[in-house]
C-alpha cells in the first residue's frame, strides 16, 4: 500500500458535523493519491447532536483539533493542512496562532470574520500571531464578512495568505462551482498536484 504524502484535516461549523454536506464534497473534490482528507467533529457537537457551542466550548474544541492533526501526524509522510468552515475554521486560526509548527498551511471555508450585522465585533485579534500560511475561500455575498472587509483583515497577517471569491455563494458556499474553486485555490496555494 502506498504511503499518502500529505493530509488535510477538516471540520464544520456552529451549526453543523463532520458530514455537512460542504465538508463531504470538499473531501470528495481533494482526496486522492496526494492528499487524504479527513473530516473531524468537533468535541461540542460530540457532546450535543444541536445547537451551538457555548463560549467555554473553544478551548476543548482547539485541543481536539490538536490531537487530530499530532494522530494524522504520525500517518502521513509529508504535510498536515488543517482547515475549517466558519466556526472551525476560527478555530484552526487560533490553535494556528498559538502553536506555529502544528499544521503546514489552513484552509478556511468562510472565514466568520464579524457576526452579521455587527462589522465592529472583529474576530480579528489572534490574526496578528498567525504565520501559517493561510487561503481564504469566502462566498461573495457573506453576511460575516464582506470581501473588502476581508481583504483589510488578512493585512494584519504576517503569513503568506490568499483570499479567493466564491461568486453567487454565501456563508454556506453554496454554489454552482464553488467545490471546483475550492479545488483550484487548494492546488495552487499549497502546490498539491
Amino acid at each position: 500500500m502506498a504511503e499518502i504524502s500529505n493530509a488535510l484535516i477538516l471540520t464544520h461549523g456552529a451549526g453543523s458535523n463532520a458530514d455537512s454536506p460542504l465538508l463531504v464534497a470538499v473531501e470528495s473534490s481533494l482526496a486522492g493519491a496526494d492528499l487524504q482528507v479527513e473530516r473531524y467533529t468537533l468535541p461540542f457537537r460530540k457532546l450535543r447532536a444541536h445547537g451551538p457551542p457555548f463560549a467555554g466550548d473553544a478551548a476543548r474544541d482547539r485541543e481536539g483539533l490538536r490531537q487530530a492533526v499530532l494522530a494524522m501526524r504520525s500517518r502521513v509522510a509529508g504535510r498536515v493542512f488543517l482547515g475549517g468552515h466558519s466556526y472551525g475554521g476560527r478555530q484552526a486560526t487560533i490553535l494556528a496562532s498559538e502553536e506555529p509548527d502544528l499544521a503546514d498551511g489552513l484552509v478556511l471555508l468562510s472565514y466568520p470574520l464579524h457576526p452579521p450585522r455587527r462589522p465592529a465585533e472583529l474576530r480579528t485579534a489572534h490574526f496578528s500571531n498567525l504565520t501559517t500560511p493561510a487561503l481564504f475561500l469566502h462566498g461573495a455575498r457573506d453576511p460575516f464578512g464582506s470581501l473588502e472587509e476581508m481583504s483589510a483583515a488578512l493585512v494584519l497577517i504576517p503569513a503568506r495568505t490568499e483570499l479567493i471569491a466564491v461568486e453567487g455563494a454565501g456563508h454556506d458556499l453554496k454554489s454552482k462551482h464553488a467545490i471546483e474553486v475550492i479545488e483550484a485555490g487548494f492546488r495552487r496555494f499549497f502546490g498539491t498536484s
